[in-house]
């Protein structure tokens, strides 16, 4: 069963490079824009967290394990971000750890008993959430940690995942998907614990970012038409598809702007993956579809509009950010490497 999840996880990362990103207000800044990135890069042989400020890099870890990170917040003074080690279990082989790192400080959410992920994390009023799943030794179990504990939101009787967190006032709004006992995946969103359904259950659906916007609801992710995969936009449940399902695509995040609404993701064109965002369901390409590439995370700053993902140059991933259509490479393009989320300050 927990390689029968993770297929379905890395399918997901993979095919749509990653998860989360965090805070998206648009702020004004008196001086400079510094840009903030996660993801990860390979040294040959195992994955390194990094942290990019303005294209400079910091390991968040040494290379001895796997760590990938999926999500930053910044809070004040402080940076948060979280993601993932694997580490050997000492019995049967590799476990996934769930992880949080304060201002380059790592903390485990979880032990090396079970598999666990997090997904995303979101600071409001001085509270740490992070978003995610642990395994209970037959299926997925969503869940949230706030402050570093731990709070089952399903049941455990169906595999279920959160991906993504948003807090609005004393609300803790969560999004990812619950498996039907047939296997197939609904989109939901639990708001306080109570879960909303976003799609039937009769194809695939997968939320994969939650944004609130004072009484609107916005959720991105995607759902299969049978044979694709559509990237999708929810507003307060009700459902826009972003591409006509002709080829894969995924909707991966979520800006609003005034009463603009930015999405990033890829669509595939035909044979390879396109990066892209959409603004008012308009898109905008960010590659040439030469090579494969995909937009993870997106964030819209002083009329700016920055994007970041990977894209491959014929054998590797090369992490990119676009910052308003135009490209800067953030790794040499020697290993892999991928940017999940960014934030602009």
């Amino acid at each position: 069963m927990k390689k029968h999840f993770i297929k379905i996880l890395a399918a997901a990362v993979l095919l749509a490079f990653g998860a989360t990103s965090c805070s998206k207000d648009d702020e004004e800044t008196s001086i400079g824009s510094v840009v903030y990135a996660v993801g990860y890069e390979s040294n040959g042989t195992k994955d390194v967290a990094k942290l990019w400020t303005n294209g400079r890099a910091t390991n968040l870890s040494n290379g001895t394990n796997n760590q990938q990170t999926n999500s930053i917040f910044l809070s004040g003074n402080d940076t948060y971000v979280c993601g993932y080690e694997t580490v050997s279990d000492g019995n049967v082989g590799i476990e996934y750890v769930a992880r949080l790192w304060k201002n380059g400080v790592a903390k485990n959410l979880s032990d090396s008993s079970n598999w666990a992920f997090a997904q995303q994390v979101f600071v409001s009023d001085g509270d740490v959430y992070v978003a995610g799943s642990q395994f209970n030794g037959a299926h997925y179990v969503a869940k949230y940690w706030k402050n570093g504990v731990a709070k089952n939101i399903t049941d455990g009787s169906t595999n279920a995942h959160f991906n993504s967190v948003f807090v609005s006032g004393s609300d803790v709004y969560l999004a990812g998907y619950e498996e039907k006992t047939n296997g197939k995946k609904v989109a939901k969103l639990w708001k306080n614990g109570v879960a909303w359904a976003m799609s039937g259950g009769s194809n695939d659906a997968i939320a994969v970012k939650i944004l609130i916007s004072g009484s609107d609801v916005y959720a991105v992710g995607y759902e299969f038409n049978s044979e694709k995969t559509v990237a999708v936009l929810w507003k307060n449940g009700l459902y826009t598809g972003l591409t006509d399902g002709y080829n894969d695509a995924q909707a991966r995040d979520i800006v609003l702007v005034g009463s603009d609404v930015y999405v990033a993701g890829y669509e595939s064109n035909g044979s390879k993956t396109v990066a892209k965002y959409w603004k008012n369901g308009v898109a905008v390409s960010l590659t040439n579809g030469t090579n494969n590439a995909g937009a993870n995370t997106l964030y819209v700053h002083e009329g700016n509009v920055y994007v970041a993902g990977f894209e491959s140059n014929g054998s590797k991933n090369v992490a990119k950010i676009w910052k308003n259509g135009v490209a800067t490479a953030l790794s040499d393009g020697q290993n892999n490497a991928v940017v999940r989320s960014l934030v602009v300050k």
